[in-house]
């Protein structure tokens, strides 16, 4: 279980520190309102988080439940949509507009705005679903417990780094502004990082 976790970890933080589109929307929160705003985000990103974790916990459970191959094919299918969204954001092409300074949102908003994006959000939930059970050993205790801790394993990284993503984004706000191919490099980067994953 432990070399399954540091391998969880590792694979953790590649994905968390390769921008994505919960990066792009907490940098143009910082960008547009200060470091607060996007720490603020990235904690509603987090909580809407926890509730596609619960989830894939009471999902994966049931699939394994009814069949050890069904679990298995659950696992590579999940291997193959990583693959997917790495092609995916490999082939968007074309300029998008960068952050842009706009009116200030109360920071109450802003983190409903987070866990009501996450929530909504129907890749997050296959994400999850995709992501979480190709480090879960189904003989080595509660597959809803596995999959509940690397959840919220995930979650706790992903506050931490993105809020890294908001304080860094609140520095540079002006030059991000400036270049309009951020968002290009981003996909260009995050696309082989999911192929890998």
């Amino acid at each position: 279980m432990t070399d399954h976790l540091l391998l969880f970890l590792a694979a953790s933080l590649v994905l968390l520190v390769t921008p994505g589109p919960a990066v792009l929307y907490i940098v143009t929160r910082s960008v547009s309102q200060g470091p607060m705003a996007g720490i603020i985000s990235a904690l509603g990103v987090g909580v809407g988080g926890l509730v596609h974790v619960a989830g894939a916990a009471l999902g994966l459970s049931a699939i394994l439940a009814s069949s050890a191959t069904a679990f298995s094919v659950v696992k590579y299918l999940g291997a193959a949509y990583l693959v997917w969204l790495g092609l995916q954001a490999l082939r968007s092409g074309g300029a998008a507009a960068a952050p842009q300074a706009e009116a200030p949102r109360p920071l109450g908003r802003i983190f409903r705005e987070g866990i009501v994006g996450n929530i909504l959000n129907p890749k997050t939930a296959i994400f999850f679903l995709a992501f979480l059970p190709q480090f879960v050993t189904p003989g080595a205790g509660s597959v809803t417990g596995q999959v509940v801790l690397l959840g919220l394993v995930f979650i706790v990284l992903a506050v931490v780094t993105d809020s890294l993503y908001a304080l860094l984004a609140g520095r540079l706000a002006g030059w991000l502004r400036a270049h309009p191919r951020f968002p290009v490099v981003q996909r260009r980067v995050s696309g082989p990082v999911y192929v890998g994953l």
